[in-house]
């Protein structure tokens, strides 16, 4: 009786740990935006990823790991700004393109050359790999 209190006490404090720790990530404010960084719409996207290279970031505002990607994107856009652009697109309020994308979870960030996807990143990546990635794709 004794062993099972204590296994269930501490699957509750477990429990409680990680919805608190759910609250804090939540409550977490989004990062200011790089001005290196693109928004993107049905208006302009395929006239921003058409030429050279362009990573976009499929995300929404809800998504606590596209929150925890945007900082790293900033870093990011900073390091190669000139030789690639870095763009995002709210599947929220585009739903249509996350589809024409085929995009099922975020944040998934795909890497268009000429307008072509030529690499797809889903999930928090860090800036060395990300960066890593559109310097492969300069070459290829």
């Amino acid at each position: 009786m004794t062993v099972t209190l204590i296994i269930l006490l501490f699957l509750g404090l477990i429990v409680f740990l990680l919805y608190y720790k759910a609250r804090q990530i939540r409550r977490m404010p989004e990062a200011p935006q790089s001005a290196r960084i693109l928004n993107l719409d049905p208006s302009n996207f395929n006239q921003q990823i058409k030429n050279g290279i362009t990573l976009v970031d499929f995300w929404a505002s809800w998504c606590m790991p596209c929150k925890m990607l945007a900082p790293i994107l900033n870093e990011v856009a900073e390091e190669v700004n000139g030789k690639a652009r870095i763009a995002k697109l709210n599947i929220e309020k585009h739903q249509a393109l996350a589809n024409q994308y085929k995009v099922r979870s975020i944040p998934t960030l795909i890497l268009f050359r000429n307008g072509k996807e030529i690499d797809r990143i889903v999930g928090v990546k860090n800036k060395e790999y990300l960066v890593s990635k559109i310097e492969r794709a300069k070459i290829l």
